[in-house]
């Protein structure tokens, strides 16, 4: 599989269509935040009758949203990215022939990139949630995920769900780990003290090495992964808190886009590329 690599998108003026070759190196993330391409923009069909994939394919580049802190699913390691979703979405740009281009944000930021039309679709990890709907069209899923709660290995108090109670919790900012924790419609009967938020589990993470907090509260794999590293400081509870699905986010009613999604995604399920590749950053069920 071709590497993908993080590039900078370019000011562009309104209205330019302007094509840019793919780089080989992981540049500074904060300039994809402030990025605008319009040869990218995320609508389906435009008022001269050009859809969303013919644009694409005239750029030759196809622009993926992400937040690269979330391994197995997206991760940079030495200059590349890689995890499942990267090459999801490398299948993605072979299907239409054309180069990937990657935008590293905050997570908070991914949505943000397909509604300004700097990216044409996100893959991060990203669960379908009604509040994310009003916003973008979400692929058929492509992977079950869980909740789950990181503790320091030696001298927590936090040994199920319950014991969140009164307590200080992390989580990265517009994940479904905030909104889970925060509660703010009281459906979890979660009651912890204090949700403090972190661009990324990472630092989240060692906060709670540091003493900063009891918990974090994030999904499960990436919590496999964090603890892996951190195994003689940190561990994962068994108990799952919540059930939920990943899938690619798309521009609302972009349904050329969506309907690419969906054959990559149902063409690797069939070849049994999907199963390999699961295999190949998790491992076996």
């Amino acid at each position: 599989m071709k590497k993908a690599k993080r590039l900078a998108a370019l000011l562009l003026a309104a209205g330019m269509m302007v094509s840019m070759a793919a780089c080989t190196s992981v540049s500074d993330s904060s300039s994809s935040n402030n990025s605008s391409s319009s040869d990218s923009s995320a609508s389906g069909e435009s008022s001269t009758g050009e859809s969303s994939i013919d644009k694409i394919k005239a750029a030759g580049k196809i622009v993926m949203a992400t937040n690269a802190q979330f391994e197995p699913f997206e991760y940079i390691d030495g200059t590349d990215f890689k995890g499942i979703d990267i090459e999801i979405s490398q299948k993605i740009a072979d299907e239409l022939g054309v180069e990937l281009e990657i935008h590293d944000v905050k997570f908070e930021s991914v949505i943000a990139e397909i509604t300004t039309g700097k990216a044409n679709f996100a893959a991060a990890g990203m669960s379908i949630t009604e509040e994310r709907l009003k916003n973008v069209d979400f692929s058929n899923e492509y992977f079950s995920a869980t909740q789950s709660i990181v503790v320091m290995k030696e001298g927590s108090s936090v040994a199920k769900p319950e014991d969140l109670k009164d307590k200080v919790v992390g989580v990265q900012t517009g994940t479904t780990a905030d909104t889970y924790v925060t509660d703010e419609k009281g459906e979890n009967n979660v009651g912890v003290k204090e949700v403090k938020r972190y661009n990324s589990f990472v630092d989240a993470a060692n906060d709670l090495m540091t003493g900063r907090l009891d918990a974090v509260v994030m999904d499960d794999f990436p919590a496999t992964k964090l603890v892996e590293k951190n195994a003689d400081k940190i561990m994962k509870l068994d108990d799952e808190l919540t059930g939920e699905k990943y899938a690619i986010a798309v521009p609302k009613g972009d349904k050329e886009m969506q309907d690419l999604v969906n054959k990559v995604l149902a063409d690797m399920e069939e070849s049994g590329e999907m199963d390999e590749l699961l295999t190949k950053y998790i491992g076996e069920e």
